[in-house]
């Protein structure tokens, strides 16, 4: 008879994940905080964010353009309007938030999920980078084929 190895959902965190997850989790906190302070008009983004170059010389919207917008529209729990001005940013946001909730479980609970560590041992920063970039391009092709209609 051979053995069945089971894989374990989770383990127990040790003190060094728990305080990596606590970090990461109030810096995602920290941001979204900031973008809800902004939709409610508390902090003027138009103070700190200059007008797009890009789109001032090329009359193009930016790759980026629209992700403040976006994450703002998905702070505030209007899903469908942040996919809509842009999805890469919406995105972004949805996985930054799945990011943030298991980080708050590891940080609080000191429950580590195994699949996460899988993840990282078969995702290397080039794959993420890559990833970035064709989420991003995706975004700025909708932006642009949205924009290009418009005129």
């Amino acid at each position: 008879m051979s053995k069945r190895n089971k894989t374990k959902l989770f383990i127990t965190a040790t003190p060094r994940q728990r305080l990596y997850a606590a970090l990461v989790f109030l810096l995602i906190a920290a941001v979204f905080t900031f973008l809800g302070l902004a939709a409610h008009n508390i902090i003027n983004l138009n103070l700190i964010l200059s007008p797009c170059g890009f789109k001032q010389r090329f009359n193009l919207p930016c790759p980026t353009c629209g992700f403040t917008t976006a994450a703002i529209h998905f702070v505030n729990a209007d899903f469908a309007n942040a996919f809509y001005i842009q999805p890469a940013s919406a995105f972004l946001c949805s996985i930054i938030s799945f990011l943030a909730f298991f980080a708050f479980i590891t940080a609080v609970f000191g429950v580590y999920f195994t699949f996460l560590q899988r993840a990282c041992n078969v995702i290397k920063a080039k794959h993420i980078i890559l990833a970035l970039i064709i989420i991003i391009v995706a975004g700025w092709a909708v932006t642009l084929a949205r924009a290009l209609a418009n005129n």
